[in-house]
Formats: structure tokens, sequence, C-alpha cells
């Protein structure tokens, strides 16, 4: 973790940031010679394949500055608008220093010291353990951070959290990420739309042709009627393609990127522990209700898992935690663990944590006495 170029990895997210802007254009395109070619089988069903493949090819050119002008006009809307989507979606709401001080503080310190521009502070209802960032530029920046993890998280759980996102701001995840989701939402919305014409608007070939045109030689009907069928199989497996390619370009993006923000959050607030602490709380109880997909692999644990990991947009909470043990020599107390309550029913130890002190013994309780240091992130001292 700490020998990955931190330099290298902000700007390989700026590289991809334009070359997804610039697939984003590509998948248009796609998606438009797929809907020319379903356009021009409804039309006339009775043509070869050669003949289909010009039309649409035709009409993608005369339909290129439409459809260039349409996903510029998506690129401007979200980004306007996606945090008062994203808002929308959550329920987070703008809070200032009076309305949450202990929070407020603990942002602000932490952009003070390493003169970070401060981001707008957001506080989501929910009793979910988690926090994200959104925004692409420094007008635009912000940290929303969920109510339950305010009542479970101590100070320097909360600060360490804080960290994290502020070093997904610096390190320009947070664009990247969006711009994906900007990706997938403009191809997903017309690959739906598509398939919904296709599908439910009962789209029959010949284009309401006379009945008089069975008088066809029948070596038009055997090659027309082939054409269209694997004309529209084209279309269908080009929007299809478009929709998959759309959907891995967010789960393409490097799950280095918690790895780093976790490293940066110890950098700013030089308490390893204090990182693992709060990734072991909020293990398994951050699943935001209501939340999209999109807004989940923005936050700092993700618990909906790929198929067999492969897909999943966060490394485990484990492999993060032995990174962290490995290069910033924190302690993992282990996974913690549900406790009945009183009436027999589980509740969340990270709920019962906040108002219990740690044991003043062992690896979690151990905590550096005045003069003491401990090892810094990188292996040096502090």
């Amino acid at each position: 973790m700490a020998a990955y170029g931190l330099y290298t990895h902000i700007a390989s997210n700026k590289t991809r940031s334009v070359l997804l802007l610039a697939g984003l254009f590509l998948l248009i395109y796609v998606m438009v010679f797929a809907g020319a070619l379903i356009a021009e089988v409804m039309l006339d069903g009775r043509r070869t394949v050669d003949f289909y493949l010009i039309a649409a090819a035709r009409d993608l050119v005369r339909a290129l500055p439409l459809a260039t002008l349409g996903a510029a006009l998506w690129i401007v809307i979200a980004y306007f608008f996606h945090q008062k989507i994203i808002d929308a979606v959550t329920g987070g709401h703008d809070v200032t220093r009076k309305e949450q001080p202990r929070l407020y503080n603990l942002l602000e310190n932490l952009c003070i010291s390493r003169g970070i521009p401060m981001p707008k502070l957001k506080v989501m209802d929910s009793d979910a353990l988690n926090a994200f960032a959104t925004g692409l530029n420094r007008r635009q920046y912000a940290v929303t951070v969920t109510t339950g993890l305010l009542n479970a998280l101590d100070d320097q759980e909360i600060e360490a959290v804080l960290g994290h996102e502020l070093t997904h701001i610096r390190n320009g995840d947070v664009q990247l990420m969006v711009i994906a989701v900007i990706i997938a939402g403009v191809v997903g919305f017309f690959g739906e739309l598509f398939f919904r014409i296709f599908f439910n608007g009962g789209v029959r070939f010949g284009g309401g042709r006379s009945s008089s045109s069975s008088s066809s030689s029948s070596s038009d009907r055997k090659g027309g009627g082939g054409g269209a069928i694997i004309a529209i199989l084209i279309a269908v497996a080009l929007i299809a393609l478009a929709w998959i390619l759309s959907q891995v370009v967010r789960f393409a993006l490097s799950r280095s990127r918690e790895f780093l923000a976790d490293a940066g959050s110890v950098e700013l607030t030089k308490n390893p522990d204090a990182m693992i602490s709060a990734l072991r709380k909020i293990e398994n109880r951050g699943e935001l209700p209501g939340a999209t997909s999109a807004v989940m692999e923005m936050c700092v644990d993700n618990p909906r898992e790929g198929f067999a990991d492969l897909f999943a947009t966060h490394p485990s909470v484990d492999k993060r935690v032995q990174a962290l043990v490995k290069f910033a020599g924190g302690h993992d107390p282990g996974p913690l663990l549900a406790e009945p309550d009183g009436d027999g029913s589980e509740s969340d130890a990270a709920d019962a944590g906040a108002d219990t002190p740690a044991p003043q013994h062992g690896p979690w309780g151990d905590t550096p006495l005045p003069g003491q240091t401990v090892p810094g992130p990188w292996g040096g001292r502090h």
C-alpha cells in the first residue's frame, strides 16, 4: 500500500476520467447504430443484412450531431445536479457548525492541518454506519455522514473516517466515481428504452406494408426475412454489449483506491488504530436503505458483494485491516460480533461500544502514554 505511487494514482485517475468520458460518447454511438438497425427493419423487413448495415451507418452519420449534443447535455445536467440527485436518494442535508459542532470541528481541523479546502458537510438520518464523498470540483465537494456513524463511533474513529473521505477527494477518486455513474446511467437509460420499445411495443417488421407484398419473389423473401432477423439480433447484441460495458466501467475502477484512502487517513490523523477500529465497527453495518448501487460504491464500506467477489467494488474489511496492520503498525482486535440485548434481540456491538469504554489491556485498549511514540503509517515514528 505504501509502495504504491500516490501521484501516479492521481494522474491515472485523471487520465481514466478523460477516457471514460470519451467511452461514453462511443457507447452512445453504438446505441444509436443499434436503434437505426431496428428502425430500418421496421420500415422494410424484406431486405438483406448488408442493406440494413449500410442504411444504419448512414442514419448514424445523420444522427451524429444530435447524439453528441444529447450526450453532452446529459454530462452537463449530471455536472450541476448530481449532488441534488444523490441527496434526494439518500436524504442527506447540509449542516452547519451550530447544528453539528462535534462533526464540523473534526472535519475543519483536518482540513486546516493540511491546507485542504473545506468541503460541504452533510448528515443523513440513518442507523447505518457509513459515509461517502461526492463532487466534481472544489465548489461541489461534500462529505456525507450517517447519524448511525456519529452515534456509534468516538471522535478519533470519526476523524479517521473523515480523513478517508478527504483522501478520496484529494486523490480524484470522487470525480472518477461520479463520471462512471454518469456513463452507467445514460447507457442504461437508453438500453432499457430500446428494449421496452422492442419487446413491449409490439414491433412488427415491414412498416405497415400492404398484403400485396406477399407477391414478392421467393428469393427476396428468403434473403430478406433472414436478413431482418440477423439485423435485429445484431442490434440487440450491440445494445446488450453497450449496457454490459457501462456496468463493467464501474467494476473496473481499481479497488486500490480504498487502500490508498485508508493510508491517507492514517497520514492525516497519525492514528492507524482509529481507522482499524472504525472499519471493524462499520463492517457489514453500512447498508443504506433506499440507496442505489451507485451510491453504495462511493461509501466507506459497501456490504453488497459482487459475483464470487469478482466484481465487488470494495476490498473486504479484513484485507484493508491487514494492510493497515502490516504497513501502518496498527492493531486488529478482529471482527466485532453482535451482542444480545436485554430482550434477547441482537444489536450491533458497535452501538454498545460507543457508550462503553474500551478495556485498558490488549491491543485494542492500548493507548500511547504522554511522550510515548508509536509507529507511523509508513514505518516512521510520530
